[in-house]
């Protein structure tokens, strides 16, 4: 009865990866228009996709520019 459901794995197009990546890169741009790093919000974003962004836009405020 199970056999049918756990022989159906995911195998995403690569539409997938392209939409993934690039959320990764408007997640990235978020981040540093608040005065974060962009290079750590991407990585988070490449393995939390979605919730990143919910968590960037949500939880993040901007951050006062650093002293030079």
């Amino acid at each position: 009865m199970l056999a049918p459901v756990l022989a159906q794995t995911f195998h995403p197009e690569p539409d997938f990866y392209v939409g993934w990546l690039t959320l990764a890169l408007i997640n990235a741009g978020i981040a540093q228009s608040k005065n974060r790093s962009g290079l750590l919000w991407w990585l988070l974003s490449l393995f939390l996709g979605p919730i990143a962004t919910f968590i960037l836009v949500t939880f993040c405020d901007r951050l006062p520019p650093a002293p030079i």
